[in-house]
């Protein structure tokens, strides 16, 4: 997979505040992992002894509720690191990550992250903020879940896999999840989606080709979100 100095996803990740010496040590370190579409990267209630690092693709963040039904709670791709928070903690993960496409991952050891913490004041800051940036995350989510309508809810979730994985030329979602995948992030019935996704293709919203959606009036999608 090349060396961690090389690597685009260390200038969009906390990555970026390691030194070339310090990349040159994680590069000896690492794992480079293909993971393939629908494989489980971690599991809720697993211990995580590292960091992963997402080269390519796409994970989905689950959460299994009280009657045993998955609920996506967000989607996770390039760029990103995921494991952040259990490491520092020591506390299981209470989320599931799983592929919905094909990826290359690499995995740092917990020794050598929490190595890098002590020693690079810039790197334990930039570790802080990503954090951090997950809870503000999933308080948003809870917020959402809590006083947008389903519809809202849906239009929210088309224009995130706009704006995070983007569309070929005709509008197309690149990223092509499953209806009941939909359904699990805006957090409705499989049907309940099915129907709504059809009346934005009514509406003129959307186009709707098998698992393949085109975006056709985002502002509109916007305002309905809103």
């Amino acid at each position: 997979m090349g060396k961690c100095e090389q690597c685009i996803v260390r200038e969009i990740s906390s990555l970026k505040a390691l030194s070339k010496e310090e990349l040159l040590q994680l590069s000896r370190h690492k794992n480079s992992l293909n993971v393939k579409k629908g494989d489980i990267i971690f599991s809720e209630g697993d211990i995580i002894n590292g960091v992963y690092c997402i080269k390519e693709g796409t994970c989905k963040m689950v959460k299994m509720n009280s009657n045993g039904k998955d609920t996506i709670l967000k989607l996770i791709t390039k760029g990103s690191l995921l494991g952040q928070d259990s490491m520092l903690t020591d506390k299981k993960a209470s989320l599931s990550a799983i592929a919905v496409e094909d990826m290359k991952i690499c995995f740092i050891p917990k020794t050598e992250v929490l190595g890098f913490i002590n020693e690079n004041n810039r790197f334990s800051f930039e570790v802080t903020k990503d954090v951090c940036s997950q809870l503000d995350d999933a308080n948003n989510i809870a917020v959402i879940h809590a006083h947008k309508t389903v519809k809202e809810r849906l239009a929210l979730v088309l224009i995130d896999l706009f704006q995070s994985n983007g569309a070929d030329d005709n509008g197309i979602l690149n990223l092509q999840l499953s209806r009941e995948e939909i359904a699990n992030m805006v957090g409705t019935a499989t049907e309940s989606c099915i129907r709504l996704l059809s009346e934005l293709k009514k509406s003129g919203h959307i186009d709707l080709n098998g698992k393949k959606i085109r975006i056709l009036d985002l502002n509109g999608l916007k305002r309905i979100a809103e």
